[in-house]
């Protein structure tokens, strides 16, 4: 028989992939060095045979007993947790799980405005309605910051009908508020506490990180396992301390929310993480903040360089921040432009920018090496830019200016999500449709913060932000017109 093709997607990812490629993105696993690094792995190698579905002695995921069971069950030791669902449809099904097992169609909820798209689809299909609460804002860093645990009582005390209360912690960029304070005050007014910690599955390796929400005594936590530890993408866990969570309806909505047929390979990797977790993580995280530190002190001398570091936490309800998330931001040169060099001619990929830098994320996955490039890399980069900056070459074009897209205010909400998914849209000039009700989610992507949701008041600051977007050529998700001229706006307005 001839030799069959290689089919085109396979070609590519191993072409993307192939080569001495530094990795500050996710997976966590980083291309699978970690794997090799601890000769574990015999998971890649039997990728074909563990892929097999509900058999004799291979158990059920969503009813298990067997080995399952105990995977899950090490998971919930390993991460202090009373109970551990291993998630196969990524943290976006744990989040709809968490949140439609713990409210009840038509009732609302407090959520963090930088929350993840997620969330906001989860409104949608329990048809719950959201009171959105506004981080702080870094206007010079283009980032939200922490959450305020006054203002999540005093919108308790404003909406006492609502059930519970979900923040982001830590964020994209590593911040973490007060988690623990939050969840005392949800506590004492018996409100729920739901935390979509999808960066944060790391936490427990370092008393030099973050506390972890377990610690801080939440309800329910997803997490994306195979972001900053090393499981397959795609691979997260859901988990629950405490009898607030109804753990019945939970197992339901997991089992609508999750394939009929889940990927052993997911879950075998998930308990691969688990046990390098358990044995092998503290030592490697202690490795990581080490490279991290010395990376730091290496670049802050470089002139034009900015980190987000410690400081931070000094001010804007921020309680701690996550130091294996790196963001640098190089004075004059435009965050996109910052990650496409790094990219194309050092062969580093970050994990994303924004207009004013770039984002890295570590795991305990990355060596020395990789810092080590990373430093050289930004210290060429700029002296190449000093040698233009007077020029009127590439780098002065991209000089940006301190203006930031994020909002201190939530747009105001006409109809609820769900409501205003299923009303009649039509499309409109972007330009004319201040003061209109949009009628799509739009989100840049990454991180996938929603910038506006379907049902609320479209700004001036919002039209401002989209041809911001466009001129950036970043990814935008949601917007039916890929051009970004039209939005989609709720058809009962009138046009002005």
């Amino acid at each position: 028989m001839n030799k069959l093709k290689e089919t085109l997607l396979i070609e590519k990812l191993i072409e993307i992939s192939s080569g001495e490629k530094v990795s500050f993105h996710t997976p966590g696993h980083k291309f699978g060095k970690m794997f090799a690094k601890l000769k574990c792995d015999r998971i890649l190698e039997n990728l074909t045979i563990i892929d097999t579905t509900e058999l004799t002695g291979t158990d059920n995921l969503h009813q298990p007993t067997g080995i399952i069971k105990k995977a899950q069950e090490n998971a919930a030791e390993a991460f202090n947790s009373d109970e551990t669902f291993f998630l196969v449809n990524g943290s976006t099904a744990g989040v709809y799980a968490m949140i439609m097992s713990a409210i009840e169609p038509g009732n609302k909820i407090i959520i963090g405005r930088d929350c993840h798209q997620s969330v906001i689809n989860a409104l949608i299909l329990g048809d719950i309605q959201p009171i959105y609460i506004y981080p702080e804002v870094d206007v010079q860093n283009g980032i939200t910051l922490g959450i305020s645990p006054e203002k999540v009582e005093a919108l308790i005390v404003e909406h006492k009908e609502i059930k519970a209360v979900l923040i982001t912690y830590p964020t994209y960029y590593g911040i973490a508020s007060d988690l623990k304070k939050i969840t005392e005050i949800a506590h004492k007014y018996d409100k729920l506490m739901l935390v979509d910690g999808a960066h944060g599955a790391h936490l427990g390796l370092s008393e030099k990180l973050p506390i972890t929400p377990m610690e801080c005594g939440v309800d329910a936590v997803v997490e994306s396992t195979h972001k900053t530890l090393p499981s397959l993408t795609q691979s997260s866990m859901l988990h629950i301390k405490g009898n607030r969570i109804d753990r019945e309806k939970l197992r339901f909505m997991l089992r609508v929310h999750q394939s009929s047929s889940p990927s052993y390979i997911l879950m075998a990797s998930l308990d691969l993480a688990t046990n390098i977790y358990k044995e092998k993580g503290n030592y490697l995280m202690d490795n990581l903040l080490y490279n991290i530190r010395e990376f730091k002190n290496r670049i802050k001398n470089v002139e034009g360089v900015t980190l987000l570091d410690e400081k931070i936490t000094e001010r804007n309800s921020v309680e701690a921040i996550d130091q294996t998330k790196i963001y640098i931001k190089l004075r004059g040169i435009l965050g996109s432009r910052f990650e496409q060099v790094l990219r194309k001619d050092y062969a580093i990929q970050m994990e994303m920018s924004n207009e004013k830098g770039v984002l890295g994320i570590t795991s305990i996955a990355n060596e020395k090496e990789d810092f080590s490039k990373l430093a050289i890399a930004i210290e060429k980069i700029y002296q190449n830019y000093s040698k233009e900056q007077n020029s009127e070459g590439t780098w002065k074009s991209l000089i940006t200016n301190n203006n930031c897209y994020l909002y201190s205010t939530v747009p105001k909400c006409i109809y609820a999500p769900r409501k205003a998914y299923y009303m009649k849209k039509k499309p409109i000039s972007l330009k004319k449709s201040v003061g209109l009700v949009c009628g799509e989610s739009i989100i840049p992507y990454p991180p996938g913060i929603p910038l506006i949701v379907a049902g609320e008041l479209i700004r001036e600051d919002t039209v401002n932000r989209i041809q911001q977007i466009k001129r950036e050529k970043t990814k935008l998700l949601g917007m039916k017109d890929t051009n970004m001229e039209y939005i989609e706006i709720i058809h009962t307005n009138e046009v002005k």
